[in-house]
């Protein structure tokens, strides 16, 4: 036996089905002063809606709600079912904090207070 769906009604099912994952997700991507939101993320990419999206392509910033995740190079993989995939050549995870170039030691003082005299 076999299913045949007409092209219409598949558009329509994958419509519904990027309006649910476009209601539930939090993360974004920005490109530019452009922000876009990002149906699905996983390790090595993620996927936006292809209708609404222009081509992206380069250094990219993911979000989730106002948190910055990543900072990300990437490139354009394929178009299928109404989604726009595209893969990281480089993640690097985001950080409130500039990087040390010295270990510092986790019982270290703080601070030196000095005397009063």
């Amino acid at each position: 036996m076999t299913t045949y769906v007409s092209k219409e009604m598949s558009a329509e099912l994958d419509a519904a089905r990027i309006a649910g994952l476009k209601k539930t997700s939090r993360l974004r991507v920005q490109f530019g002063d452009n922000t876009f939101k990002v149906l699905r993320l996983w390790k090595d990419g993620f996927t936006v809606e292809a209708e609404t999206t222009p081509q992206l392509r380069g250094l990219v910033d993911i979000y989730d709600g106002a948190n910055h995740l990543y900072q990300c190079l990437i490139i354009a993989d394929q178009d299928e079912a109404g989604e726009m995939r595209y893969e990281f050549k480089r993640s690097t995870a985001a950080s409130d904090k500039a990087p040390l170039d010295f270990y510092r030691d986790p019982d270290a003082p703080i601070a030196l207070l000095g005397h009063k005299d």
